[in-house]
């Protein structure tokens, strides 16, 4: 029998559902020269003037997709083009250029400041796509901060298409590039869950004129996931995006609300006149020769030296435009970034991102749960999800402490339609002394259901094999879950989910349930979740166990004429984190966040003010942050917190965030500053410092600071050396990572690694320990 807690808090998960689907919220149908733009684009210039006036009376207004989609007519082609970014070849004059881009923001449904003109092109290998995006100011306006592969969308000048080849309007494929070529691609499902991290196999050059930039882009149809079909010619969906940076204008051919991405592809336009070819199984294979030194100095880690030479690789074949198989075998991460060192304050666990490359595509079909959104508000701290890829090759050791695991191999097949997604994936870890042989596995199945829900399932299943010392051991975790777009403004979502092993406390349930409204004037939402004592996903993530959850919160945006030029929005809200211990019922945490002042600069910098009402009860067993010895009651305090940033496209920009007011029994001021130096886009230089100052917290009294410098220097951005170093004055450890990564051609790649960490083994420094690895690692990819 379940408590009595966590019995009310499963009704009141699901009571949102149930009380709101009685009501069917419809879409305003006011200022109806929004929706009718894409219609009217062709109208006169007269016209075109009215409409845009009317325009500015439907700011706030979430139009419908138009009835009538723009349309761009695809041309045919026999030659293959160089890709330069000149558009030099006569072929690129064969295809009748579209233009009129309508802004997105800041003005909805307003002419574009400044034309872009779209060509399209194919042959039998290729997608070409070719954008002319004019600016007056020519060179002298355009923005890069740096070359960082899948770089900040809202830091740089970008051109970007998005590519539905189903024409379902839920899937989407992304290619965008700012002035210098780095790339950015994404895929995105019902414009909510986002493969940012998807590296595609495609090409793009650029230049820059006095009058602006163009881009070329050479897409091979293998890249590209479209259906079969009988008929000889194709249309897709499409859709093309623009960011002028110097005047923060986000702009689209075929326009949608400002409170959506371009990934909503109900929005998008039409291509036409596409032959494709068939849609057949096309193979993609990426070995690797590792050679490694490795390095280990100290008395608790050793001395010795030791050098290697590793091979492995990975193979990913397209079974059919639905299906893709991945294999991997002696997996290898040497290139993936270190995770940055974090002193946390909090009572949740901290979670750190994937940046293995071969967990990273897909992860949205395997990533279900409960994201959490401490930065914005939107959602609150929980964090509940029953896979989470970082689990796998990662072992704790019988004295607590955590190590990398090899990867023997894996296998992973994802199958994506019209009205289902399933997917299923293997993976066998390396048993070392300490941590035996382990085999991990995943399934997910999600049915569509209507134009925009889903209702699915999660498996997962974690084998520890026996050994001569210990007994072989598993544990599971079963999940059910519903996303239902109950509106193009309201969204719906809930999972249930339980654990199971081979012990007692393996057992366990966890749910949640989340309503979210957006409109380009309201944000709101109202999260609630439940995690029982014994929900034991080993192979998933809860940042806070035995808990209720309660995490309701929204806030305003206004662009009201009385706001000052240099303000874009003015940003007002509340939320709340309500967490009660589900095993007892009691009120464990409170903070009632007041948000008074948040502005948005027409520049896109931030800034702004909190107030947070804090209530903690701090039970004999109770988490206690960063170890500190503090007594166990009620403490109640008021912390006050001023968040600034300048325009993060500028050469110079600045972040900070400070913190004061009581902090349990004592007093804690924290602040965290981060400086960008981008004297050109070849060279970026982050210099960040965080400080945590206690007074009399659990009778300490002291500062903790975390420091780090991390440089990017690039030839193009292809070939580049990016350098990082944190030091940690609460663990005194250091941490260098140093990488030369070259592209020499798309998705193969030469890196060379160097990894050096310290730690202090005791309180003197002369038992410091240290392990130094140097890596070369070289990849070649192949596609057939």
């Amino acid at each position: 029998m379940l408590p009595a807690p966590v019995r009310q808090c499963i009704i009141l998960v699901f009571l949102p559902f149930f009380s709101f689907a009685q009501t069917n919220p419809v879409i305003p149908t006011t200022a109806q020269s929004d929706v009718a733009l894409p219609d009217t684009i062709r109208k006169s210039s007269s016209e075109q003037g009215s409409l845009n006036e009317q325009s500015a009376t439907g700011q706030a207004v979430i139009f419908a997709p138009s009835t009538k989609r723009r349309i761009i007519q695809a041309v045919e082609i026999s030659d293959k083009l160089k890709i330069d970014g000149h558009l030099n070849e006569s072929d690129w004059q064969r295809a009748k250029p579209v233009n009129r881009f309508i802004q997105v923001d800041p003005t909805q449904g307003k002419r574009a400041s400044f034309d872009t003109d779209i060509r399209v092109l194919y042959n039998r290998h290729f997608l070409y796509v070719a954008a002319i995006n004019y600016d007056s100011l020519g060179r002298k306006g355009l923005r890069a901060p740096n070359f960082k592969r899948d770089f900040s969308a809202t830091a740089h000048d970008l051109f970007g298409v998005v590519i539905d080849g189903f024409n379902d309007q839920r899937n989407a494929m992304t290619f965008a590039t700012n002035p210098y070529g780095t790339q950015r691609d994404l895929l995105s499902f019902d414009d909510l869950l986002n493969d940012v991290d998807w590296d595609g196999f495609w090409k793009v050059r650029t230049s820059r004129t006095d009058s602006g930039w163009v881009a070329e882009m050479q897409i091979p149809w293998q890249t590209l996931r479209y259906v079969r079909s009988a008929d000889s010619t194709q249309s897709w969906g499409i859709n093309f995006f623009r960011r002028r940076r110097y005047s923060n204008e986000l702009s689209a051919w075929s326009p949608y609300p400002r409170a959506f991405t371009s990934s909503r592809v109900a929005y998008a336009g039409l291509i036409t006149g596409l032959k494709p070819p068939p849609p057949s199984p096309n193979i993609r294979i990426q070995p690797y020769v590792l050679i490694s030194d490795d390095r280990y100095n100290g008395t608790e880690v050793g001395y010795s030296q030791a050098a290697g030479i590793k091979l492995g690789g990975d193979l990913k074949w397209a079974i059919n435009p639905n299906t893709v198989l991945d294999l991997t075998l002696n997996t290898d991460f040497a290139q993936a970034d270190v995770d940055r060192q974090v002193n946390n304050i909090t009572r949740f666990s901290v979670l750190f991102p994937e940046r293995r490359a071969f967990f990273l595509e897909n992860a949205s079909l395997f990533g279900a749960g409960l994201p959490g959104n401490k930065d914005t508000g939107e959602g609150g701290s929980m964090v509940i999800q029953p896979f989470f890829s970082r689990t796998i090759g990662l072992a704790t050791l019988p004295d607590g402490t955590s190590t990398p695991v090899p990867i023997d191999a894996g296998a992973r097949l994802v199958y994506r339609s019209l009205n289902r997604n399933y997917g299923g994936m293997l993976v066998r870890q390396r048993g070392i002394p300490g941590s035996p042989t382990t085999d991990f596995i995943v399934g997910r199945y999600s049915e569509n259901v209507g134009r925009q829900n889903r209702i699915g399932g999660l498996v997962t299943l974690k084998n520890v094999h026996a050994t001569d010392s210990l007994r072989g051991r598993q544990n599971g975790t079963v999940a059910l879950d519903g996303f239902f777009r109950l509106s193009q403004t309201v969204a719906y979502s809930a999972m249930v989910m339980g654990t199971f092993g081979s012990t007692d406390t393996d057992k366990g349930l966890s749910a949640y349930s989340q309503l979210f409204y957006r409109t380009n004037q309201l944000v709101a939402w109202w999260t609630q979740s439940v995690v029982t004592k014994n929900f034991n996903p080993e192979m998933g993530f809860v940042s806070r166990s035995d808990v209720i959850a309660t995490t309701p919160g929204l806030y305003l945006v206004n662009r009201g004429k009385w706001l000052p030029k240099w303000v874009r929005n003015f940003e007002p809200g509340a939320f709340m984190e309500l967490y009660h211990k589900a095993s007892t019922g009691y009120l464990q945490e409170a903070l009632y966040n007041f948000n008074p002042v948040w502005l948005t600069f027409q520049n896109g910098g931030n800034l702004g003010l909190f107030a947070t009402p804090t209530f903690e009860r701090l039970d004999d067993g109770d988490y206690r942050p960063l170890g500190l010895n503090i007594a166990s009651g009620k403490y109640r305090y008021t912390r006050y917190q001023v968040i600034f940033s300048t325009d993060p496209s500028q050469k110079v920009s600045f972040q900070f965030t400070g913190e004061t007011g009581r902090y349990y029994d004592g007093n804690l001021n924290y602040g965290r500053g981060s400086l960008v130096l981008a004297p050109i886009p070849h060279m970026a230089f982050t210099l960040s410092s965080e400080l945590n100052n206690f007074r009399n917290v659990g009778n300490y009294s002291g500062t903790i600071g975390l420091h780090s410098i991390e440089s990017r220097m690039a030839v193009n951005p292809r070939l580049q050396l990016i350098s990082f170093f944190q030091r940690n004055t609460y663990t005194d450890k250091n941490v260098w990572n140093i990488r030369l990564s070259w592209e020499f051609q798309p998705l193969s790649f030469l890196y060379i690694v160097y990894n050096n960490g310290t730690y202090a083994g005791s309180i003197r420094a002369t038992d410091r320990q240290q392990e130094q690895h140097t890596i070369g690692k070289l990849s070649y990819l192949k596609q057939f």
